[in-house]
Parts: structure tokens; sequence; C-alpha cells
């Protein structure tokens, strides 16, 4: 069978409806991060009835389950996994904004213009449902599979709640691979929304919260006190400094620049010398970067912008995620036979995406690609710019052509049994 019959029979088997329905159904419960299990028990009902087997739950944190399977091959393919994110960033304000309109429940998943609209519609559930009905899919187009497929949905990869968002997870999942308790798949796809583009490579970032501590005085007798902000003023001009100096360094053909970006300051006294400031800031790493390296050259420049040894600094990075103070940048050969075989997928599914490009965000590829050295792509419909927005919402025809062309990568990349 060519890919374009492929693809010919894959799309006039679609089920619309089942399809537009699970989707709905998933951004209907509520799976603001702490709260995944709302949902993984919907998508542990779904996968079991549409054949996936082996289908496991397991807390990586107490109340807090992952959910996982597969769906044995004929034997003799390729094991592709498909994995995703159960968690969504919060609604706080979306019912004001909305008041009075049909977009005012976050999780009422209305239909409007072709559109799904709701929390989690983009980010990421629109992948997840899609990788389930392409499974259904190929079940309803009758096509047997050589190799295996994996289907993973996780927790805790959002951050903005209190105590979460430190892919708690995925770290869970990760060593059961490594433990051998789950089979390596041979390549993953990671259902971030892509627009259906192919994302082989991804930033790397750490967040810093900085503390400038000096000495408050009197306004009157200033001379005895140590100014907090005005160390923070040159620490701040020796990081501009330091991110146009990263910037110059070269350029990522997918995914730009690195560079330092300062996003908070606090600080100051009452009618006296500032006593204390504190500075926030994100770094944004490129592939080949070490993220030990950069937080060591960003820490000599802080210190190095203060003459006076009694003002103090401390640094923390509070959003450890592959690596103990962020998250390292990834990248795969975008040459890779399977890479090329998904954005044709894609390409023939839906004329005009399946391009290969670079992830502007951070998710949890690097577990795959750094820590177990598989590797991995981001793939699914939905535009990240709407998402984490009161804006979030899918395009139906991009959601059910991405059910296309998981279904036909999946033909294609894991062998169809005769």
């Amino acid at each position: 069978m060519s890919a374009d019959e492929l693809t010919k029979r894959l799309r006039e088997a679609l089920d619309r409806d089942d399809a537009i329905r699970l989707l709905r159904a998933a951004i209907g419960r509520d799976s603001i991060t702490g709260n995944e299990a709302n949902v993984v028990s919907l998508l542990r009902d779904e996968m079991l009835s549409r054949g996936v087997e082996n289908v496991k739950t397991a807390d990586f944190l107490p109340g807090r389950p992952n959910v996982w399977g597969e769906r044995k091959g004929a034997g003799g393919g390729n094991r592709l996994q498909f994995i995703g994110h159960t968690d969504t960033v919060h609604v706080d304000g979306w019912r004001e904004h909305w008041a009075g309109t049909e977009r005012e429940d976050p999780f009422a998943a209305p239909i409007i213009d072709g559109q799904i609209w709701g929390r989690g519609s983009g980010d990421l559930k629109a992948g997840i449902c899609a990788s389930l009905a392409a499974l259904s899919l190929l079940d309803k187009a009758g096509i047997r599979l050589k190799g295996d497929l994996a289907f993973a949905f996780v927790g805790d990869e959002e951050s903005g709640q209190p105590g979460t968002g430190i892919s708690a997870g995925i770290k869970d999942y990760a060593a059961r691979i490594e433990a051998g308790e789950i089979e390596r798949p041979d390549f993953v796809v990671y259902t971030e929304p892509t627009q259906l583009a192919v994302y082989s490579a991804q930033i790397g970032f750490f967040i810093a919260d900085i503390t400038i501590t000096g000495k408050s005085a009197y306004f009157g007798v200033p001379e005895l006190g140590k100014d907090a902000l005005k160390a923070s003023h040159a620490v701040m001009s020796a990081l501009w400094k330091h991110s146009d100096e990263i910037a110059a360094r070269g350029e990522h053909p997918l995914i730009g620049r690195g560079f330092l970006l300062i996003t908070g300051l606090t600080g100051g006294g009452f009618i006296a010398v500032p006593e204390e400031c504190k500075l926030s800031l994100i770094r944004k790493l490129l592939p080949g970067e070490s993220v030990d390296d950069a937080a060591t050259e960003m820490e000599a420049v802080i210190r190095g912008a203060i003459a006076d040894p009694e003002i103090k600094v401390e640094i923390a990075y509070p959003a450890g995620r592959d690596h103990r103070v962020g998250g390292s940048a990834a990248e795969i050969d975008p040459n890779l036979p399977a890479v090329s075989m998904l954005c044709a997928s894609v390409a023939q599914s839906f004329a005009g995406r399946g391009a290969i490009e670079g992830a502007p965000f951070w998710s949890e590829s690097p577990f795959f690609v750094n820590r177990l050295g598989i590797p991995a792509v981001y793939c699914a419909p939905g535009d990240i710019r709407n998402c984490h927005t009161f804006e979030e919402h899918v395009d139906i025809e991009e959601y059910l052509a991405g059910i296309v062309a998981f279904a036909s990568f999946m033909a294609r990349y894991c062998g169809v049994a005769e």
C-alpha cells in the first residue's frame, strides 16, 4: 500500500464524531496541576475501550497518578511511544474574562466557528486524544501493526501551582523504563502542540532567584548602610551585558539564540537605605550548552558585579527538571528516517504542515533524548501561542488531520502485518 493510499484509507475510516467527543470529554475534566487524577480516570477508561493492553496507573505523588499501556503488534516491527502530560495551567480569571458568553466555562469545550475551546484543549489534550483516536482509526481501517504502540500520560509538567511543576510524573515513568519494568521504545512522539510541525530540537532553561542583602540605615545617614538596590542595579547591568554576550555566541538554526532575561525586581526600604532586593531571571540554553556551566558562569557575573564584600548574595534555582537547576536543551538528527517519515505522514494528511522546526518552550523530551538515549520529537495539533491564555482553542480540522497523521505514522514506522 502506498503512502497516499494509506492516507486515503484512513481518512475514509475516520470517525469524526468519536474523535470530537473524546477531546471534549478530556477538556471537560478539570486537571489543573495537582488534580491529574480527574482526567486520568477518563483516559484509563478510554484506553481500555480502545483496546490498549496492560493498562496501569500508579501514583508518582500521593493522589496524583500516571497512566500507561501498550498495544502489542504481530512482531518484527519498531516500538513507538506516544506520551503527553495530563495537567493544565490554572483558569484564574477565565470565567470573568468570558462572563456572559459561551466560553465562560473553561471546561465546557464549546465548538465555535470550527474550533474547540477550553483550558487544556491545546496544551495538550488534543495531542493525547489524537494519539488514542489514531489507534481506533487503525482498527476501524483494518490495519494491524507489526510493532508495538506504547501510550503514557503523565502529570506535573506545568509550572505555576504551589509545590508542583518539577516533572515528577515523567521522572517516575523514566525510572520505570530504566528499571526494565516498562519496555524501551525505539522512538517517541511527545504530544506538545506544534500545529503539526515536527520539533526535533528544543531550548533548555533555568530560573534563578537572587537575593541581595545589604544593611538598612536611616536616610539621613546613608553612609551607615549598605545599599542593596544600588548593588542590584550593578548586578542587572552586568547581567544584561552577559545576555548580549550569550546571544552573540551563535544561533541555532531551529531555535535561535541563547539569552538571559531578568523577569522581576522587588525591594527597597521606607525612607531608608534599602537592605534587601530580589531579582528573578530565566536563562535560555541552546543544544550543546551545559546547564552547569551556564549557571556557574552566571553566578560569576553576579558576584563579580558587587564590589562591597559586606553585601551578600544568595542564588536559588526553583525549577529543577531533568537537571537539578533547570531543564536541559535537546535535539536529535532531523534527518533520521523516523523524523522524515513523521513529517511525510503529516504533510500527506494536512497540506502545508509537517515542517521540521524547533520548540520555543521547554518540555519533557530531554528525559528521553538525554537521559534514556531515545530519539524524541514534539508533534501534535494545537497552537502554543494561544495556550496558557484565555484564547486557548484547537482547530477541529487540524485535530482530525492530526489523528490521520498519527495513524499513518504508526502504520509506516511500526510496519503493517499482512
